[in-house]
Parts: structure tokens; C-alpha cells; sequence
């Protein structure tokens, strides 16, 4: 006896697809080296935030891929300045350019900082109808100066989410980092260190696999149903 039909009368045939293995597996792989944007949260001369960005960076080269190490240094407030600002621009040319992202906070009073949610504030969720980070992979880590937290990354995984990312699972989280860096700025050999190790190799894996499949993965049945004007007019509504 044959099964009856699944009935699904809110749903537009025309629209509904099931999804399939052979959109998830590329016909033309891409061939140059994934790219990164590295975020940081501290302006300080010795900043450990920055510190750890760096080691990811190098760690990520060595993986075979490309970094760019954002400076906030001039950035301005969110809403302080126009969109057309040099940093504001460079910022958002280079969340554009890549195709993962690792930020990198202190916590600073149970919180990632100001200066580290002012980069992300002025990263869009849309420009027209394109999101610069949607569908891309992100890594979130953290420094702390007393015991390890991980109040930082777990806000920054909210953020990610919000921002329609591919969060990776593993973080890392450097408990009073002061200690684990030497005076050439280079981190330590230690747990924490085999960690970012750990952190950016899955990172790199998350990339390959998904940078190619993105456009495929973020498509939306909701999203179909609607024209680009009008997906335009939605995801670009002012601010509040």
C-alpha cells in the first residue's frame, strides 16, 4: 500500500527544494588560499588581544591561507561619523574580502569591549541585498587578565549568529595572558597555545569545506519568495 502524499498547503511548489549533496560538492573548487580577517578589541600599546590575533594570523599562514589584521585605531563610534570614513570603509572592504573570520576580545567587566563591538556594529548585515558575512565561517576567542571566562566568546558566538555566520565549535580562552606572551610579543608554549592551534586548524577545515557551498547554504525558502527590491527595502531599513 503506497504512502499518501505529504500535504503541504502553505508551501509554494514553485519554491520548495529538497536539499541536495550534489549543490553541496563544488563543480569548480576555488584554488587561491582562503582569506581572513582578524579582529582584535584593545588599543593598548602591548595588546594581548592583539597579540593572540597575531599568532592566530601566523598559524593561519602556515595552514596555507591569507590574514588581514584590521587596526581599530581611528575607527570611529558607531553612528559618529559617516559610512564613507577611511577606517569604516577599509573595515568594511575587508569583512567583504574574506571568507572567515576570527575576533579576538579581552574581557573587560564580565564583557567583550567597546572597542571590539564597534567593529562589529559597523560591519552591515546588509549592503543591498548582499550580507558580507553571511554564510561565512568565524572562530571567537578571548584574553582575560585574572582566572579563564568565557563570558567574551559566548557573546561573541551570539554576535556571530546575528550576523548569520558559521560559528566553528572549538574557542579559546587565555586566562591571565600577561604570563603567556614573551617580550617579543610571541605566545608561550603552554595548553593555551596547543588550543589556538586546535582553534585554527578547524577553523581552516570549516573554511574549505563550506567557501565554495555558501551561496548554497544561505539560501532561504523565505527569502525566495520574495523579490530583490523587496528583500533590499527589508534587510536596509534605518538604524534605530
Amino acid at each position: 500500500m503506497s504512502e499518501h502524499p505529504i500535504s503541504l498547503p502553505n508551501i509554494d511548489a514553485a519554491l520548495f527544494t529538497v536539499p541536495s549533496i550534489d549543490r553541496l560538492l563544488p563543480t569548480s573548487p576555488s584554488t587561491h588560499p582562503p582569506r581572513f580577517l582578524l579582529l582584535y578589541g584593545s588599543l593598548r600599546e602591548r595588546s594581548y588581544s592583539r597579540l593572540l590575533s597575531e599568532e592566530a594570523a601566523r598559524l593561519l599562514q602556515a595552514m596555507g591561507g591569507e590574514t588581514r589584521l584590521f587596526d581599530p585605531t581611528g575607527l570611529p563610534l558607531p553612528d559618529a561619523a559617516p559610512e564613507s570614513h577611511p577606517k569604516v570603509a577599509e573595515l568594511r572592504e575587508l569583512a567583504h574580502w574574506c571568507e572567515g573570520m576570527v575576533w579576538c576580545s579581552p574581557e573587560r567587566h564580565g564583557a567583550m569591549t567597546g572597542i571590539m563591538k564597534a567593529q562589529i556594529d559597523w560591519i552591515p548585515l546588509s549592503l543591498g541585498a548582499v550580507r558580507p558575512t553571511q554564510g561565512k565561517t568565524l572562530a571567537v576567542m578571548e584574553v582575560s587578565g585574572g582566572s579563564q571566562s568565557f563570558n567574551a566568546v559566548n557573546q561573541l558566538r551570539v554576535l556571530g549568529r546575528w550576523m548569520r555566520m558559521l560559528t566553528i565549535p572549538n574557542q579559546s580562552s587565555v586566562a591571565k595572558a600577561f604570563l603567556e606572551f614573551d617580550e617579543a610579543g610571541r605566545m608561550k608554549p603552554s595548553a593555551y597555545y596547543d588550543r589556538v592551534v586546535d582553534v585554527m586548524e578547524e577553523l581552516m577545515k570549516f573554511t574549505l569545506l563550506t567557501r565554495d557551498a555558501t551561496s548554497y547554504l544561505v539560501d532561504r525558502y523565505s527569502e525566495r519568495k520574495e523579490s530583490a527590491d523587496a528583500l533590499s527595502q527589508r534587510v536596509n531599513q534605518k538604524s534605530i
